[in-house]
């Protein structure tokens, strides 16, 4: 049966359900890992999502809910308050998305911390999602001349974070290496 078959309210259910994980792992590689606000993100991106249902879905509600997310991650950055939340008594019923859903390097998501957040969403989207420069660019908001500038200049300072140092001939002589 046809997603688009279903009434809106099941049909964005069956979305979630296929896409949250990935959208939640995304969002952990943004955040620099921190699960809590990764978990925020979604949600909150879920929610403009469903609220903008009929125009998601007529492209590609994927595509659509990743730009929402990067987007709010970015508005996050820039916002300098804390959101407070309400608790609530029920607990969702959803699946646990494993810390190593793409296979998280720790050295990798620290040196993907560092990196300013919209340079980090290019370097998210581009080599992990895989999108192209113009896909990036479209979820961004941006051209494509941005998204390559910010691509190339994200990964060489990723090689810089995650490259060892290499010995000083001064620390060298003293012996103070293993």
């Amino acid at each position: 049966m046809s997603i688009r078959s279903l009434p809106r309210d099941d049909e964005f259910a069956a979305f979630v359900r296929e896409h949250r994980g990935r959208l939640v792992a995304t969002a952990r590689l943004l955040t620099g890992g921190d699960p809590h606000l990764a978990e925020d993100l979604v949600q909150t991106a879920l929610v403009r999502v469903y609220l903008a249902w009929g125009r998601a879905r007529a492209g590609s509600p994927a595509a659509y809910a990743r730009r929402v997310l990067v987007n709010g991650f970015i508005d996050h950055r820039r916002r300098p308050w804390v959101r407070r939340e309400e608790a609530s008594s029920a607990v969702p019923d959803e699946a646990v998305v494993p810390d190593d859903a793409f296979g998280d390097d720790p050295t990798l998501v620290t040196a993907l911390a560092e990196l300013p957040p919209r340079m980090r969403a290019a370097v998210v989207l581009r080599h992990v999602h895989d999108l192209s420069v113009e896909e990036t660019a479209d979820a961004l908001g941006c051209s494509t001349g941005t998204v390559k500038s910010q691509t190339a200049r994200a990964l060489d300072k990723l090689r810089v974070a995650m490259t060892p140092a290499a010995p000083t001939p001064a620390r060298t002589l003293r012996g103070e290496l293993p």
